[in-house]
């Protein structure tokens, strides 16, 4: 049911959805004041009689817009008024080549890198089978969000928790996805940052080499606090529309140091003493931790499912013009792009590494530990920069819902938006936290497996009980079925991999140093 204002009283009624000649005939609808007018005019059906006079002409054209934008869309959007002064919802210009930019932006990148790992632990068959259904299952969900995205009439859910709040209640829904989005939010900013400066060290060295006689060499922190510079002022875009530029290139980089690395990895041969099949275990029992943390690896390179409401928000959508229906043509372009990257990376990366990447490093480090004498330096700085590049781009799509949630505590205290000055403070102020917990935790790169199980749900399990919450489809049906099942798996593989992940790091401890980067 919609909602039409009523002129008397400003306040919001029920409305009939029925076609006009039905509101006329209906016995109930004869004391009604619009609807007397409505049978003496027929072409302005929402016009009182006092409206028909020429003074009050603009007050006319103004309900017949109101008439016909109701006729076209179907119902009101309850809008929320904060939703003009916020990151992501303050511009609703976006298009499918838009959701197309960020979905591959927010897809592909760094944890593409640490794939071969799973397929260390996994082999070859178990390896593609397991990327195989992952990819899948997470495409799935991500249609299932797309869907729920404007599930309930006039409502359009813009942020991921509140959809979660939405199917299982304020309470219950915060427990189960704040902390995760959370993580796959300022987590990824601080994973980004160790990334990305690290990278620049490396490139610094690869351009300089020996012809550089620095006698104080920058320290990692140093170009950690470069990085995030570069970040930080390339954050001071307003919203999520507007680094729609910066997400293509971000996309364009990632494809193509995927792409380089495969092929200079298949290029230069693989280094001696490797092995490409399983790691042998001492038991069962660590052969399975062995698999489920390689589960995990897998589950963390499928990140991005926290951004999909807040993308498909910057579109415009009506009852003829539904957000979801370019939102889904966006996403099938940017996921078969992912697809032609991910695939041949972890292929190739297996092939040419085997065993010897290590938990805490990528292909590219791996690439530039055993091809760095014999590799073209040109090939291995412009994969360097475009990584640098790359990062950069993700931190301001992964950035936005964290500079959202801080305004939306302004906003909503103060009833305006924010001042410019305080726009940047917020974040100035999130850049230096990031960069803070990027020193002072390091070892968060070694964490892939334990990361990837605790962000699971949001990925594969969630989505898919939202739809049962929402949607209510019908019981024992296929459609319920099918989402019991994925939901269910998903909520027990996340569990079965952070318990696998923990009993890793107490069995095979971890190298921890607080404020030491390496």
């Amino acid at each position: 049911m919609g909602e039409v204002v009523d002129m008397k009283m400003g306040a919001s009624s029920p409305a009939i959805t029925a076609p006009p000649f039905q509101l006329q005939n209906s016995p109930s609808m004869t004391r009604s004041p619009l609807i007397q007018s409505a049978t003496k005019n027929p072409k302005s059906p929402l016009t009182p009689r006092f409206m028909m006079t020429p003074v009050a002409s603009p007050m006319k054209k103004a309900l017949k817009t109101m008439q016909t934008y109701m006729e076209e869309v179907g119902h009101l959007t309850k809008l929320n008024p904060q939703d003009a002064w916020l990151p992501i919802t303050e511009s609703q210009e976006g298009n499918a080549f838009y959701a197309a930019f960020h979905s591959l932006n927010s897809g592909i990148g760094f944890q593409a890198l640490v794939l071969p790992l799973a397929f260390a632990q996994l082999g070859w068959t178990w390896g593609i089978l397991s990327l195989l259904m992952a990819f899948i299952w997470q495409l799935y969900t991500l249609w299932l969000l797309i869907q729920l995205h404007e599930s309930v009439s006039g409502t359009r859910y813009s942020r991921y928790l509140g959809l979660s709040m939405a199917a299982f209640g304020e309470k219950l829904g915060k427990l189960l996805a704040l902390f995760p989005i959370m993580y796959l939010s300022g987590g990824t900013c601080v994973t980004l940052i160790m990334i990305g400066g690290g990278t620049l060290k490396i490139l610094f060295s690869i351009v300089c080499d020996d012809r550089c006689n620095t006698t104080h060499p920058l320290s990692t922190i140093e170009w950690y606090l470069v990085f995030v510079c570069f970040a930080i002022a390339l954050a001071q875009l307003p919203n999520l529309n507007s680094v729609a530029g910066v997400s293509l290139i971000g996309s364009i980089t990632a494809v193509t140091y995927c792409t380089l690395i495969s092929i200079i990895s298949i290029v230069k041969g693989r280094p001696t003493n490797i092995s490409d099949g399983p790691l042998g275990s001492e038991s069962d029992l660590t052969r399975l931790r062995n698999v489920l943390n390689a589960l995990g690896v897998i589950a963390f390179a499928f990140r991005g499912h926290n951004l999909v409401l807040e993308i498909q928000s910057t579109m415009p959508s009506s009852l003829k013009n539904p957000s979801r229906v370019p939102m889904w043509r966006g996403v099938k372009i940017a996921y078969s792009i992912i697809a032609s990257c991910l695939f041949p990376l972890a292929i190739c990366g297996y092939w040419a590494y085997g065993n010897l990447i290590q938990a805490n490093e990528g292909m590219f480090k791996a690439l530039y530990k055993y091809h760095g004498h014999d590799a073209s330096r040109f090939l291995l700085g412009l994969t360097s920069t475009f990584i640098i590049v790359n990062c950069l781009s993700s931190f301001q799509i992964y950035a936005m819902p964290v500079f959202d949630n801080l305004e939306s505590r302004y906003t909503s205290n103060m009833n305006r938006p924010c001042p410019r000055w305080l726009r940047t403070g917020i974040r100035l102020f999130f850049g230096c936290l990031a960069l803070f917990i990027s020193v002072a935790l390091p070892f968060l790169l070694s964490l892939a497996a334990f990361i990837g199980g605790i962000a699971l749900p949001i990925t594969l399990a969630y989505p898919c009980f939202m739809w049962l919450r929402i949607r209510k489809p019908p019981t024992y049906s296929a459609n319920w079925f099918l989402n019991c099942i994925l939901g269910s798996l998903g909520i027990v593989l996340s569990i079965l991999v952070v318990c696998a992940a923990i009993w890793s790091i107490v069995d095979k401890g971890i190298e921890i140093h607080f404020f030491h980067p390496k």
